[in-house]
């Protein structure tokens, strides 16, 4: 039996600088694509609020007034943010992939968080390794959201960019060997 999922990849542009503003944007087109009839869309790596572009071309000394505004916008999770995505989500009726720098404490991660049609948060994973100019900016993930999920347009699972070369990233759900209570202890390929 096969099925068909309509899905959009979606190419948008932040709001620079805005959380609020950014996040206003991708409801908006979360709406829309719900109209169209999207089931599945995937957005941007770290959408919200913006790419940490400055990294790239700004030397480490020059970056704290950059990093600094970064980390004010960045997302916490959950926040009003995830909720007015997962509210978008059950609205159009759509399941949702998207990037954002999360801020837990004074650490920011480059994390993908994928919201089911009904609304809710279905999967929360940071990029393990991120690349040399990102190490700049956000912490390494640990692997324990690497795994597949149910959805309602079927089992999803997420790679970062540049996370298809990791062999981790290859193994199935991650991997992960858990103790007793469902925590990771450690990391397995098979």
């Amino acid at each position: 039996m096969t099925t068909i999922v309509k899905a959009a990849g979606v190419q948008i542009s932040p709001v620079l600088h805005s959380r609020e503003g950014t996040t206003e944007k991708v409801v908006r087109k979360i709406l829309e694509l719900g109209r169209m009839g999207v089931q599945f869309a995937v957005f941007p790596e770290t959408v919200i609020p913006n790419y940490p572009y400055f990294a790239f071309v700004q030397p480490p000394y020059q970056m704290s007034a950059e990093y600094h505004r970064l980390l004010e916008q960045s997302v916490t999770v959950p926040s009003p943010t995830t909720q007015a995505i997962g509210e978008a989500c059950k609205q159009a009726g759509t399941v949702v992939a998207i990037g954002i720098n999360e801020r837990d404490g004074g650490t920011l991660y480059n994390t993908q968080l994928l919201f089911d049609a009904d609304g809710s948060l279905i999967q929360r994973r940071r990029k393990i390794t991120p690349t040399y100019h990102e190490r700049m900016i956000w912490g390494q993930g640990d692997g324990s959201g690497l795994r597949a999920v149910d959805s309602a347009v079927g089992r999803i699972g997420q790679l970062a960019c540049w996370e298809h070369y990791l062999p981790l990233a290859l193994c199935p759900d991650g991997g992960r060997r858990t103790d007793s209570r469902g925590n990771v202890s450690g990391i397995v390929c098979r």
